[in-house]
């Protein structure tokens, strides 16, 4: 009788699960180069939960080189780096976003006084914006008005450094600016310095030299990833095709491992994009030239450490960026010179990938980022 009774009620709870799970919106925003020429820089996905399918809602033009996107916390506000990879200074653009819809509404745009900005991130309590720029290695710090437009810059750090890898590591670039969990500190990976630069936040950034990483010479450091209840951090390290794992105490970092995110020795690497699964059990890292590639690493639910279980092609070339969407039951890839999107279901056991639909036919696509939003 017990047996039966359990059978239904998990029935029961599987059909509420569903019936709620309807009652809300999973959206897909991409963005994307445009060739330099004004275009259809951000593009509108519906996510399908139970499907995987994508279902276009709107195409945003009038943008150039859109190459990187960010979801303010709140979920109200879209920023993307705009006019990026011009011998001019790029900019930052902010959008409104209908949660019932999905589609975006301009607020405005501002310049964040230096080339190529290739990252951009909102502090916790939703009030300030970063913008990391890569060729004039920088930071552009901006204040949001309350309906989520941005002021003009209010702090602006410039950087230098190199390294040893000709070509690549001449200068500082900056690649990226992340928040720890608790909002108080920023890491900003800087791949010509081969530096993790830290610094501290408190309505401005201050930087912390003392905190500063030094990671191995010719690492190139470029994208960075908290775990989501254990003391760690991970960095996906561009040139060196690796995985840095990191100890975490109120803004220091300690190198603890490193490993590879390639399948194969190369003499070049490009490595590009770094997420954990939502319940924390396996780390993705994406792999562009030579092999065009996820690594699949299981994380130790005790100390971090990683155990590589295999590595899934992305179907196309040069995966620039992913996504893992919030049930943590599908990851999107977008490989940027094959144009095209590859959703795979994960499997939540051992981690493993498998196709279940493609957008072809798209342009340069670059950055992805998802929300869920209730009706």
């Amino acid at each position: 009788m017990m047996k039966i009774y359990n059978t239904v009620l998990l029935y029961f709870l599987i059909s509420v699960s569903t019936i709620f799970g309807q009652q809300s919106n999973t959206y897909l925003f991409l963005g994307s180069y445009t060739d330099g020429e004004i275009g259809n820089g951000i593009l509108v996905y519906q996510f399908d939960t139970l499907s995987g399918k994508l279902t276009e809602v709107e195409r945003v033009g009038g943008l150039v080189n859109s190459s990187f996107l960010t979801l303010s916390p709140n979920g109200k506000y879209l920023y993307a780096c705009t006019d990026t990879r011009l011998k001019t200074h790029g900019s930052v653009t902010s959008f409104e976003i209908d949660s019932l819809s999905g589609k975006l509404t301009l607020l405005n745009k501002q310049t964040t006084k230096a080339r190529n900005p290739v990252h951009v991130t909102v502090s916790k309590n939703n009030k300030h914006v970063i913008v990391s720029n890569y060729t004039d290695a920088s930071i552009s710090f901006f204040e949001c008005n309350e309906d989520g437009s941005l002021q003009p810059i209010s702090q602006f750090l410039e950087f230098e450094g190199s390294s040893k890898i000709k070509g690549r590591q001449d200068e500082a670039h900056l690649h990226s600016s992340t928040f720890s969990p608790d909002g108080l500190f920023v890491f900003s990976p800087d791949l010509g310095s081969d530096k993790i630069r830290v610094m501290k936040y408190e309505n401005s950034l201050i930087e912390i030299d003392k905190f500063t990483v030094n990671t191995e010479q010719g690492a190139g450091p470029r994208h960075f990833v908290f775990h989501p209840y254990l003391k760690l951090a991970y960095c996906i390290d561009e040139l060196s095709g690796e995985v840095s794992q990191y100890a975490y105490k109120e803004g220091e970092l300690k190198n603890i491992k490193k490993y590879k995110s390639y399948k194969k020795n190369h003499k070049e690497y490009a490595s590009a994009d770094i997420h954990i699964s939502p319940d924390g059990r396996f780390l993705y890292a994406s792999n562009r030239i030579a092999e065009n590639s996820l690594s699949i690493f299981e994380i130790d639910q005790e100390n971090g450490e990683l155990l590589i279980k295999g590595h899934q092609s992305t179907l196309g070339k040069i995966p620039r960026s992913f996504v893992i969407d919030p049930t943590g039951n599908f990851l999107i890839v977008a490989n940027k010179e094959s144009n095209n999107l590859i959703v795979f279901r994960r499997n939540n056991i051992n981690g493993q990938l498998l196709k279940v639909s493609e957008v072809k036919g798209l342009n340069s696509p670059s950055s992805l980022k998802m929300r869920k939003y209730s009706r």
